[in-house]
């Protein structure tokens, strides 16, 4: 979910014996892009390492949408503009790789979209699943400067809701009846309001033949770690963490999580690092199987880390007109 983050992806030399893997796709985090260095990298390294065709696929204008669109039109940008529908390579069906925010995007398109291709596995590397109690971390750039302005107001109003992603899945423990009557997307895509809850939505979600769920151990970004296992806050304050099989979430079932589990199709992996800073080693042994043909076998060698990428950021200039249209809106005036 930062606006930097780490992933550091190694070359690794694997032996398998399948000619034929399904293709995946990579649903970026916030503040990214696709045609970034790093992200472009990951996906090819993933490629390389699991022998699987692999698209990194972009939302809107990549990293500015990834602020500032909401999640509900991130999604639909990816049904129509993307469309997995439209894609041929994916016709038989097709992994999905989530980086923090993306995890939410990629778990719409198995909940919401109807009518397309299967998703096999889903892999989520630090998905705020379960909500974050806490604003992305963030810096000094543009995108924190306008961020942080927005995040002064009421994150459940209107106005932030349709102008800042993160609202959409900001949940306060403190305020709850707020969070379910004006969040606009996690208690959507979480079946968290008894009146609205869509067993499609269950249906769908519980079709995945595994779900990968991998939480940092030393995350700082998303509050709690454990949201990206679907932990989180008992409802009315901060502690203690419940575990996924003690929110309602998980005994109610309204998403088909205990369906899942109870299939001994959810892998709950938890991996030394902060946020998105995963190992050459838990890559192979966490990611890859996941994205090669169920008979793949893997090899032991690994050669000699040939790449590490770290805290790549992006070098996109904001025009002139909307960096004023925002520094007029929000007061801010040393917004360049």
């Amino acid at each position: 979910m930062a606006s930097s983050p780490v992933i550091s992806v190694f070359i690794l030399f694997l032996c398998t014996t399948s000619s034929f893997s399904l293709p995946f796709i990579v649903l970026h985090g916030i503040g990214d892009q696709c045609s970034n260095k790093g992200m472009t990298q990951f996906t090819q390294e993933l490629s390389n390492m699991s022998k699987s065709q692999g698209f990194c696929i972009e939302i809107g204008d990549g990293a500015w949408d990834s602020w500032f669109m909401p999640l509900l039109e991130q999604l639909f940008a990816i049904r129509w503009n993307f469309s997995v529908k439209k894609m041929k390579e994916l016709s038989n069906g097709y992994n999905i790789v989530g980086l923090s925010q993306g995890n939410l995007i990629g778990r719409g398109v198995v909940e919401f979209c109807d009518g397309g291709p299967q998703v096999n596995n889903l892999v989520s590397l630090g998905g705020p699943h379960a909500g974050t109690a806490s604003v992305p971390l963030c810096g000094s750039g543009i995108f924190c400067k306008i961020a942080d302005a927005l995040i002064k107001s009421e994150i459940y109003t209107d106005y932030i809701q349709e102008h800042l992603a993160p609202s959409g899945y900001l949940k306060l423990p403190n305020d709850m009846d707020a969070y379910l009557q004006h969040c606009r997307f996690l208690p959507k895509l979480n079946n968290e309001v008894p009146e609205e809850r869509n067993s499609t939505y269950k249906e769908r979600f519980s079709s995945l033949k595994t779900l990968v769920l991998i939480m940092f151990e030393q995350d700082t970004v998303v509050i709690p770690k454990e949201t990206a296992w679907f932990g989180y806050y008992p409802d009315g304050q901060f502690t203690p963490v419940l575990a996924p099989q003690q929110t309602k979430l998980y005994i109610e079932d309204w998403i088909g999580l205990k369906t899942l589990d109870k299939a001994g199709r959810v892998r709950y992996i938890n991996v030394t690092g902060n946020h998105l800073g995963i190992s050459e080693n838990d890559i192979k042994k966490h990611v890859v199987p996941y994205l090669k043909d169920e008979d793949v076998t893997i090899d032991n060698e690994v050669p000699q880390a040939l790449a590490a990428l770290q805290g790549y950021t992006s070098n996109y200039t904001w025009p002139t007109s909307i960096k004023s249209y925002f520094s007029d809106l929000l007061g801010l005036p040393d917004i360049y």
